[in-house]
């Protein structure tokens, strides 16, 4: 893959990139929650023969039901009004590598989407089953450039569940995270300990999943150019 061309995948976290590299022919960026750094990482990434991009990594639910460790494979992505419909074989061949893989509608937004009910009001007004910080950026490039672009996601936090200000707070823009940041939060607001447990304890879950999802769907993370011609 690497002497033909590479796929750039999008991600918020240090550990998520770690994942995706582990794939051949996978370049990966971090946002770290920053839509402007993103974007310029994924124009500078794209140089030198990028064949498609991929928004990778984990994700807040949505449509309630949804547990934490369920792969969601984006077959579009919503923002401000705006829909971009991902390449569908690549989808095709996400869903297919993935046991049990939900084919959903995904929400990009530039800020997390912690609250129940915001996830909730988020989900009436849009339909979306799930929200992330990247997927719009990756859309919205990969539309530029005339580049197919695919997302896979896996849900860490449930639409019933609550992230609390320290998690919300707690990552630094390289996409690690912020001790000196939660331990503060945890010293003014201590009643949120049990919610960062809960909170922590899923992601753990969600990044196992993220990792098996690697090795589920082989090298490139799922792109072949048999689909591109």
């Amino acid at each position: 893959m690497h002497a033909q061309g590479f796929v750039v995948a999008a991600t918020g976290l240090r550990t998520e990139a770690r994942v995706a590299e582990h794939s051949p022919g996978v370049k990966a960026v971090i946002g770290g929650g920053d839509e402007a750094r993103l974007a310029a990482l994924l124009e500078r990434a794209l140089v030198g023969g990028a064949l498609g991009l991929i928004s990778f990594g984990i994700a807040g639910a949505l449509q309630p039901g949804l547990k934490p460790g369920t792969y969601v494979v984006g077959m579009a992505v919503l923002s401000e009004g705006q829909k971009f419909d991902a390449d569908g074989a690549w989808t095709d061949r996400l869903s297919a590598a993935l046991p049990g893989a939900r084919r959903e509608t995904v929400f990009g937004s530039s800020r997390v989407v912690g609250e129940v009910d915001a996830k909730a009001a988020l989900y009436r007004a849009t339909g979306a089953a799930a929200v992330d910080m990247e997927s719009h950026i990756v859309a919205r490039i990969a539309t530029a450039h005339e580049l197919p672009f695919a997302i896979l996601r896996v849900i860490a936090d449930s639409a019933e569940q609550r992230l609390p200000p320290a998690a919300v707070n707690g990552m630094k823009s390289d996409g690690t995270p912020d001790i000196v940041a939660v331990l503060k939060s945890l010293g003014s607001q201590p009643g949120q300990l049990p919610d960062l447990m809960r909170t922590a304890f899923a992601a753990r879950h969600a990044m196992a999943e993220l990792f098996r999802c690697h090795r589920l769907v082989g090298p490139a993370l799922g792109f072949s150019l048999i689909d591109f011609g």
